[in-house]
């Protein structure tokens, strides 16, 4: 799937997280298993640190849940 410019500048207005590092943690998340606990928590908590944005340990495992039992939205560019 590919993204067009303006998902990517909607993305950082909302985030403050600039495309070149979208794209180097979407890299990351191709590369290693989603549906691992670790992965995931390492994930969340770094998304977490880029966008200013903490995420309590009830949200962590709400997402990681969702996840693992893909509950996450398909299309990811509706959410911004």
């Amino acid at each position: 799937m590919g993204f067009s410019d303006n998902f990517f500048h909607r993305v950082e207005k909302k985030t403050k997280v600039d495309k070149d590092t979208i794209l180097t943690l979407a890299k990351e998340l191709q590369d290693n298993d989603l549906k691992n606990e670790n992965t995931l928590r390492d994930v969340i908590q770094k998304l977490s640190a880029m966008t200013g944005r903490p995420v309590t340990t009830e949200q962590e495992n709400k997402i990681v849940n969702a996840v693992i039992h893909d509950q996450v939205p398909k299309n990811v560019d509706k959410m911004f």
